[in-house]
């Protein structure tokens, strides 16, 4: 293929990164192998050295996960792309590889409940002290900085309660301080939201989501300069071996083919959704990214360009009436994962923020009414029906 820069970002999508073998097949080759022959004893001496090029060992390259890791760094807009096993393997990388005993890292509270136990309770147990703040407000950003904090951490929208950060702000913050910004951008996905070009350092994306978008595989994606990704994550997958298999790869690279159409009809649906049952006289709360009420409408017409595939709504009633939802719901079924072609819905009080206890629920907002919405690929008007008639039944 010709230099990425010229085509626009949804032909990247499907030709990017692309390496075909001697068999010049149109798909591309999993390459399910562990490691790689060399014709000479030298040969293999200057590959570890660095000093020709190739491939040695598939926990650290791979020319699958080489396609894939070359096809997000073109789109997202990044020099350089890691892939991994899972998309918290993206996230642990990302940060533990910054830090070191007596370093201090600043995250947004609203964050996946295995995000906020690697900021909370992972990386004090090496010595990183850890600070949470409201991420919408940036005085506490600011008040939170110290001499030796290296990091900040957030994930925009937020999971579960949609929270939308302002990221060019946070990133002047932590700049100012000499310090770095990562972004969890799983819940935007790459199609809606670029960290990178609003000055964050690094972004992670958890691919399990919209990037594979048929629940078939786990994997996760760091990206950033060659300078961060060389200095901080690369070595760190190398020696630790968080390493996504060939074939999950495949299957990602396979999702990459038609994630702007999928995430671009499933927002579309998620809007017609959020319209429908704003007012509904069964919930007490309505989040949805792509509507004027949006608590921060403003942040969200800034920084990104469509709306999302998912929306949170409290349901009166608490924790019965939303288990009462969910199970007379038809169509939409029930599972913590998102960024489906299939609807998906969960209640995050009892399943993804389960362990952060019931104080830190509430300080965030995650009551027990709050359900949390997964739009997938079905026809806007049955999601829409199967969901107003569960809501006659909570």
């Amino acid at each position: 293929m010709s230099s990425a820069a010229q085509y626009r970002p949804e032909t990247r999508l499907v030709h990017s990164g692309t390496l075909r073998s001697q068999f010049a097949e149109t798909s591309e080759a999993i390459f399910l192998t562990q490691g790689y022959v060399y014709k000479t004893a030298a040969e293999a001496e200057a590959r570890f050295k660095g000093e020709s090029p190739g491939y040695q060992y598939s926990r650290f390259a791979n020319p699958t996960v080489a396609m894939l890791e070359q096809r997000m760094a073109d789109f997202e807009g990044a020099q350089a792309c890691r892939a991994t096993a899972t998309g918290m393997a993206a996230v642990t990388a990302a940060l533990l590889g910054q830090v070191k005993a007596g370093d201090h890292a600043v995250a947004a509270k609203a964050m996946f409940g295995s995000c906020r136990y690697i900021v909370e309770d992972f990386l004090p147990r090496y010595g990183v002290e850890s600070t949470l703040v409201d991420g919408t407000k940036l005085d506490q950003w600011r008040k939170a900085i110290r001499p030796n904090t290296r990091t900040l951490f957030l994930e925009s929208p937020t999971n579960p309660t949609l929270d939308v950060i302002d990221i060019k702000a946070v990133a002047d913050i932590a700049h100012n301080a000499g310090a770095t910004l990562v972004v969890d951008n799983a819940f935007s996905t790459p199609i809606w939201q670029k960290p990178l070009e609003l000055g964050a350092d690094c972004v992670v994306y958890s691919a399990t989501k919209h990037i594979d978008g048929q629940g078939r595989c786990l994997g996760g994606l760091v990206l950033g300069s060659n300078e961060f990704i060389e200095k901080h994550v690369h070595v760190l997958i190398r020696q630790t071996g968080p390493s996504i298999s060939p074939f999950n790869a495949w299957v990602m690279l396979k999702g990459l083919e038609t994630l702007a159409v999928r995430v671009e009809r499933q927002t579309q649906t998620a809007g017609k959704i959020a319209d429908a049952l704003a007012g509904h006289k069964k919930l007490s709360r309505l989040i949805y990214p792509g509507r004027a009420d949006h608590p921060q409408a403003d942040v969200v017409a800034k920084q990104m360009t469509g709306g999302s595939t998912l929306i949170a709504f409290e349901i009166k009633g608490g924790k019965d009436a939303a288990f009462r939802f969910q199970d007379a719901l038809k169509l939409v079924l029930i599972s913590n994962n998102l960024g489906d072609a299939k609807s998906l819905v969960t209640h995050p009080a009892t399943t993804t923020h389960q362990r952060i206890g019931a104080e830190a629920r509430a300080e965030l907002g995650i009551t027990d009414g709050i359900v949390r919405l997964s739009v997938g690929l079905e026809h806007a008007d049955d999601l829409i029906e199967d969901m107003l008639a569960a809501l006659d039944r909570a």
